[in-house]
């Protein structure tokens, strides 16, 4: 498939540059024309303010870590201290890494997606990355690229854009996830688990829960 060959930050940088907007395959014609148009004037916006002197710079849609931390956790933020380590037990927990897919499959299925923040307590203390022991930022990124893919499925990565930013002296990893056109479960084992965004956290559905939230959600 086509976009398992690419990494979730490689296939940003394409869809951006491309101007394909989120779930292209699966617009019709007439609505992946407009959106592309405005994607279009977007990037070349964006190239004239880069190649010109003195212009000013287009204000990014992306809000910054401070402002969301601000907010506090909501139906489309919320916080999670690391990707993968325990800071009970320092070490690697598959657990902690389970409920970050839960809240990035959550922000997906819902109407408005959400922003992941990985190294912020709950109490919108930050702590940083460094507990998760990743050599480097980009270890970091391929590991939840892989998690992704392994876990949800590698065609939802288009909706998915990670960055680092730096919040109170500490660099976090901000996932901002855009509403899937599409329902994705996570898989764990032989099983799969549908999640949704209630409040400020990931709850799971049942089967026939599942099967209405979709069809209302996904018709």
């Amino acid at each position: 498939e086509f976009n398992a060959k690419f990494s979730g930050v490689e296939l940003q940088q394409m869809y951006k540059f491309h101007a394909l907007p989120d779930g292209w395959e699966e617009l019709d014609y007439s609505t992946f024309l407009t959106r592309r148009r405005e994607l279009m004037a977007q990037v070349i916006r964006e190239g004239y303010s880069t190649l010109t002197e003195g212009t000013e710079s287009i204000p990014s849609s992306v809000t910054p870590v401070d402002q969301l931390v601000l907010m506090g956790e909501s139906i489309t933020l919320e916080y999670k201290a690391t990707l993968r380590t325990n800071l009970h037990t320092y070490k690697i927990d598959p657990r902690m890494e389970m409920g970050c897919l839960k809240t990035i499959a959550g922000f997906l299925n819902s109407r408005k997606g959400g922003t992941l923040l990985i190294g912020v307590m709950d109490d919108g203390t930050p702590v940083g990355i460094e507990a998760d022991g990743f050599l480097n930022e980009d270890k970091m990124l391929l590991h939840l690229d892989n998690l992704v893919r392994e876990r949800l499925d590698p065609k939802h990565m288009m909706y998915i854009h990670p960055h680092f930013e730096e919040f109170d002296g500490y660099k976090v990893l901000a996932v901002e996830c855009s509403p899937s056109n599409s329902p994705i479960f996570v898989k764990d084992g032989s099983t799969e688990h549908f999640y949704i965004r209630m409040g400020a956290s990931s709850p799971e559905l049942s089967l026939s829960e599942t099967h209405a939230y979709i069809k209302e959600r996904f018709r």
